[in-house]
């Protein structure tokens, strides 16, 4: 009776063994290369009539208890070896008790905690007998290491004559090794309050932080460009006339060495402005041929012209024209008229900047 109520007992916990929340299973993987052992109950039905001994016939059904250790081979297989102790109900009375070993292989299905069962299994009693055994289980996984499992197994003699029982186990399995559940993911940190942006001076006022102002104390009224300096309109413009008086003698445009001081002072001007441009313009007295007045005021221009460039003026900057008698300075055909419209006039530009205004 005492043997009848500890089974009881062990199939009745079970289900009780934790109040914790069903976890999610452990993948195949994570359990491959585990240890594993349990503990069970089982309702065993005997074959009556097996003709094993007088205390045999007529055994009908009863209770055990047992213990299993096992390894899990890899993703598919296991193995675990089984002991377990019976007591069974006679019909003609009393009890038949026995002890049960055996080893077992397992088939875990993919992706699944169904699993199939088959082993061998030998029974050591009033009599010796040896049983094949082919049966189903299920594992529902309370943590990593902890599982409740039932287990349904057909047991066939092959010795002592042929017959077979059946037995269905519950248990829990605790797995040896097996990672522990994660930990849950903490909340995340708050997000910092947005920085308060920090003003930056702009003691000129000109629309242009003093960090990137490269142009500090711009005029008020000057328009600036996103770096803080002022913003400028280039254009040519004419900065003088420079009469140049170069008397030539008779059908010349070689200038004399005491003619040469102007055209000097020129190129000295615009050496200090080198932005500058000139264009040199030559003049003649209304005397003879137009056409060769012409050809004679374009080679004085070009005489003065050479005289700069080799003071160190650039060729670019300077431009000849002859402009014969078109540009008289004096009508008449005086000698005061002569002296006036026989002439080199000089016209410099240079690039002048303006600051545009807001």
């Amino acid at each position: 009776m005492k043997y009848k109520l500890t089974a009881l007992a062990v199939l009745a916990a079970l289900p009780f063994i934790s109040t914790q929340a069903f976890a999610q299973s452990p993948s195949a993987a994570e359990l491959e290369g585990k240890v594993f052992g349990s503990l069970f109950g089982e309702y065993y039905w005997s074959h009556e009539n097996k003709s094993l001994s007088a205390a045999w016939d007529n055994v009908e059904h009863g209770l055990g208890i047992g213990a299993e250790l096992g390894y899990r081979v890899n993703q598919t297989w296991g193995v675990r070896v089984e002991y377990a102790r019976q007591r069974l109900d006679s019909l003609a009375g009393g009890k038949v008790g026995n002890d049960r070993f055996g080893v077992d292989a397992m088939y875990h299905l993919t992706n699944s905690n169904f699993y199939i069962v088959g082993g061998w299994k030998h029974y050591e009693g009033n009599v010796a007998s040896d049983a094949l055994n082919l049966g189903v289980g299920y594992r529902h996984f309370l943590s990593n290491d902890m599982a409740l499992y039932a287990e349904a197994n057909r047991y066939e003699g092959i010795n002592n004559g042929s017959w077979y029982d059946a037995g269905i186990k519950l248990g829990a399995t605790w797995i040896f090794g097996a990672a522990a559940a994660p930990a849950p993911t903490p909340a995340p940190a708050p997000a910092p309050a947005p920085a308060q942006p920090v003003a930056v001076a702009d003691s000129d006022g000109d629309g242009v932080p003093d960090n990137i102002d490269r142009c500090p104390n711009t005029p008020a009224a000057h328009k600036v460009d996103a770096q803080g300096c002022t913003v400028f309109t280039e254009e040519m413009q004419r900065v003088g006339d420079v009469d140049i008086e170069v008397k030539f003698g008779f059908d010349s445009a070689a200038v004399s060495a005491d003619q040469q001081a102007e055209v000097i002072q020129l190129a000295a001007f615009m050496k200090r402005f080198p932005e500058s441009k000139v264009v040199i313009e030559g003049h003649a007295s209304n005397i003879g041929n137009p056409a060769y007045n012409m050809r004679l005021s374009e080679r004085r221009a070009k005489s003065v012209a050479d005289i700069l460039t080799s003071q160190g003026v650039e060729a670019s900057r300077i431009t000849s024209v002859g402009y014969g008698v078109t540009r008289l300075r004096v009508q008449g055909n005086t000698p005061a008229a002569h002296a006036a419209n026989q002439r080199i006039e000089a016209k410099v530009t240079a690039k002048v900047k303006e600051p545009v205004l807001r």
